[in-house]
């Protein structure tokens, strides 16, 4: 393991390195079918904006942005943050993004989730964590449901994919919603 921030079972977090703003990272970017649910397909994503964007999120204070790094081949596979963490509010919004789709339906999205959620609830003191999603995106909405996220909302018509408006359904996870024994993954 290289400079892990969490750990879990089979992956680990850690900060994103200059070397990871790498080709491999901007095709993920590039990628219709990794992008299918959010809105970074819509134009292309050079990997000098890539770099700009990261910097500039890291700068704010608001932001906990980390890769997800497989255990056993220290591969890059994706991305994970709370972004717009409020001091005041206690609350952050939960995103991520698997890349390399040979991670898919694997329970990284899982894992990943849950080091991040404990670390969220118990080292940043977070009282409330939101993850959003659009409405066709089953896999995010069925893991949302499995890590306690209870839906709170539907932002109608909030995301143009392909032609066509699609809602964003909005989940949320209180603190004390949160059950530690349930995030054994949690070293």
């Amino acid at each position: 393991m290289y400079n892990p921030f969490l750990i879990g079972k089979k992956l680990y977090l850690r900060i994103i390195e200059p070397t990871d703003l790498n080709e491999v990272y901007e095709q993920w970017f590039n990628n219709e079918e990794v992008c299918q649910f959010n809105s970074h397909h819509r134009f292309p994503h050079y990997l000098e904006n890539l770099k700009e964007y990261y910097e500039q999120v890291i700068k704010t204070g608001k932001n906990v942005v980390l890769a997800i790094i497989d255990k056993k081949t220290n591969q890059h596979i994706g991305n994970i943050s709370l972004q717009d963490i409020d001091y005041i509010d206690r609350s952050a919004d939960l995103s991520i993004i698997i890349g390399n789709k040979a991670y898919w339906k694997k329970g990284v999205g899982n894992e990943a989730c849950k080091l991040l959620l404990h670390h969220g609830f118990s080292a940043l003191n977070l009282h409330r964590i939101t993850c959003g999603t659009s409405v066709k995106n089953i896999g995010m909405q069925k893991l949302a449901e499995q890590l306690g996220f209870i839906k709170e909302g539907i932002f109608r018509e909030a995301l143009y994919k392909n032609g066509a408006y699609e809602d964003i359904l909005k989940y949320g996870l209180l603190v004390y919603e949160y059950k530690e024994e349930n995030y054994s993954c949690v070293s």
